[in-house]
């Protein structure tokens, strides 16, 4: 893919993105397993309810596992194709703010924060950049990613070449 620009050797970003696996959600997911199979305590006692405590609890971390995944899958690719087209990542550190997982791609010109809601069926992928943000299905973002690292890579980097 190219973004307009030739590839260029001025990043320093070492080509990893971190794993975000978050304490909180996971705590929300054992919370909700929780009370979802005291439910079943007064009607299938209490094997049952320890029963769907367990698929409820690991089915929960298993999405989150998999949100994680994707959006992090997603940040690295548009790191790589904004470095690929001549982009200077500084750097990529994990955040938490809220209810949201985010990564901050540190550039020369400020921070990029790419994050979202890390659970597979209501992943939604959040891209901020100078207090200005887009949200979208992280699965939408995944499939027409060269497009949206094309768009972003406009709008970040060569904004300012502009004026």
């Amino acid at each position: 893919m190219q973004l307009e620009r030739p590839s260029q050797e001025t990043a320093t970003w070492s080509g990893t993105v971190p794993s975000a696996v978050d304490s909180r959600v996971l705590g929300l997911i054992v919370v909700t397993a929780s009370l979802a199979a005291s439910i079943n305590l007064p009607y299938g006692g209490l094997p049952m309810a320890a029963a769907a405590f367990g698929l409820l609890s690991v089915s929960g971390v298993a999405l989150h596992l998999l949100g994680e995944r994707k959006l992090r899958r997603i940040t690295e690719g548009l790191v790589e194709r904004w470095v690929a087209a001549g982009g200077e990542i500084e750097d990529v550190t994990r955040s938490a703010s809220g209810t949201r997982t985010e990564w901050r791609i540190h550039t020369p010109d400020g921070e990029v924060v790419v994050g979202g809601v890390a659970l597979v069926p209501i992943a939604r992928l959040s891209v901020e950049w100078r207090g200005i943000g887009d949200t979208m299905a992280a699965s939408e973002a995944e499939a027409d990613l060269d497009r949206l690292a094309a768009g972003l890579y406009r709008e970040i980097f060569e904004f300012d070449s502009n004026r």
